[in-house]
């Protein structure tokens, strides 16, 4: 990205402070038997050396363990937040009904068409690897990951390296339900050891190094990229939303950085929560607490580039003290249902844009009469239009408002999240900025949390944040 911009950018968003720090025991990190750790590495460059730069990192540089140059590197797909449902555990009645209106937009009802038509596109399109960033089942029920493992095998048979990583929702979660004629039952949740059990085969089992303290492992891709996933979920004494890098891990990820660094390999990290501010509003809730401590260390060994979830919004920040950019991709399972498509080329060259999963196309293949089907991102972004015009219609009750001034105000509120999900709130900024709403807002409910979205939302509107490109400017 050019320096200028960047800066832009950066100014035009406003950054925020973290919330209490979670701490976890110290582990001790390890090697693990018969992975490259233990090799003597012929180079000892560091940070602060002149050994070589990120820049010399490219792809067309390294070579591979056999010898052989490596390629340029081929698509990589990201997605997350799949909130993936086992149809074993409902009957599709009353009791499943009540939760999916409950869902806020997220399309429950319908994530077994979405994920098949996404690994159909995704397997037509043939990347060179698909990371999951975490989120991958509804409330973390053990029967649900088990039913995604086997829908990703098909994907993993085409030569495509599927990797995984736990989300906030995934692992000893009390909220894991079963759905059966008018009520909600317990339904058995999933451990952090089964979960590399069961997922194994999408990134565990083939890892460079596993991390001793948490979920996270180091993962080496054909062409010489290697991935650091991260796991920053918090589920040891229950489950809970926001994220954390435990102590023991930051030891284990400054091994992994140093022995990519001096190897020549270049890094990207991936976890499903946040490591910048990317809300103002939920940012004890996304934000992985105290992660300028992960920023540095990045930053540290030249790792520019960080993927993640968990926002449910298209995103883009570049941090405003270290050079590292971070890209959120938006929810698979909640409209627009779309993904990530990022041509890596080395630390200071690459580019990401999104594209849809076309679940219409899918449903006309399969001769699925459904009527949402028919037009599913017509039906996905009303589905999410009207959460948000609820939302804000609530909000207003009991003022001394007319119909017309109510209802302005809510359609207003309800088109610029339905933006911000998407990530293309800079396309309506200025359409948004002359509406007689937006002055309503800043009479009536400028003090009111979806106030408070209004105006971050359009201040945020810098750009188009489902595509970014960075040239080694």
């Amino acid at each position: 990205m050019n320096r200028r911009i960047a800066a832009l950018l950066a100014a035009a968003l406003l950054l925020c402070g973290c919330s209490a720090y979670y701490r976890s025991e110290n582990v001790s990190s390890v090697k693990v038997e018969g992975t490259q750790q233990e090799q003597e590495p012929e180079t000892q460059a560091g940070p602060g050396t002149d050994a070589f730069s990120p820049d010399d990192m490219t792809i067309e540089t390294l070579e591979l363990s056999g010898g052989e140059s490596a390629a340029r590197n081929p698509e990589i797909v990201v997605a997350t937040d799949i909130h993936y449902y086992a149809k074993e555990l409902t009957d599709f009645g009353t009791a499943f009904e009540d939760m999916a209106q409950q869902q806020n937009g997220l399309l429950v009802t319908y994530v077994w068409e979405i994920l098949d038509a996404f690994l159909d596109q995704i397997i037509e399109r043939k990347p060179q690897a698909l990371i999951l960033c975490g989120d991958l089942t509804l409330e973390g029920e053990r029967a649900s990951h088990n039913a995604l493992a086997q829908k990703l095998e098909r994907v993993e048979h085409e030569g495509i390296e599927v990797l995984v990583i736990p989300g906030n929702h995934d692992i000893n979660n009390t909220k894991a339900s079963g759905y059966i004629n008018i009520s909600p039952h317990p339904a058995e949740p999933m451990d952090a050891e089964s979960f590399v059990r069961v997922y194994r085969e999408y990134g565990y089992s083939d890892a460079i190094s596993r991390d001793p303290a948490s979920l996270s492992y180091m993962y080496q891709l054909q062409d010489g990229t290697r991935l650091l996933m991260l796991d920053s979920c918090q589920y040891e004494n229950g489950n809970l939303i926001g994220g954390v890098i435990r102590d023991g891990t930051y030891d284990w990820i400054a091994e992994q950085l140093e022995l990519a660094y001096q190897e020549r390999r270049p890094v990207i990290a991936v976890a499903h929560h946040n490591l910048l501010d990317e809300s103002r509003i939920y940012e004890s809730d996304c934000t992985i607490e105290h992660s300028e401590r992960l920023e540095q260390l990045l930053d540290d060994w030249g790792v520019t580039l960080f993927l993640s979830g968990h926002l449910h919004s298209q995103h883009y920040r570049e941090s405003r003290d270290y050079n590292v950019q971070e890209i959120v991709t938006s929810a698979l399972a909640e409209w627009p249902c779309q993904y990530g498509i990022l041509k890596y080329f080395g630390p200071e060259k690459y580019d990401y844009h999104t594209e849809k999963t076309d679940v219409t196309a899918w449903a006309q293949r399969k001769g699925n009469p459904d009527a949402n089907l028919q037009d599913f991102d017509a039906y996905g972004r009303e589905l999410l239009r009207q959460v948000y015009y609820q939302e804000a219609y609530s909000s207003q009750k009991g003022r001394d408002l007319t119909r017309e001034v109510r209802r302005g105000m809510s359609n207003f509120y309800a088109e610029l999240r339905l933006a911000s999900v998407a990530g293309n709130v800079f396309g309506i900024r200025d359409w948004a900025e002359e509406q007689d709403a937006y002055v309503w807002w800043q009479d009536y409910g400028y003090e009111d949390i979806q106030g408070m979205y209004i105006e971050e939302i359009l201040e945020d509107a810098v750009c188009d944040f489902n595509t970014f490109q960075k040239n080694g400017e």
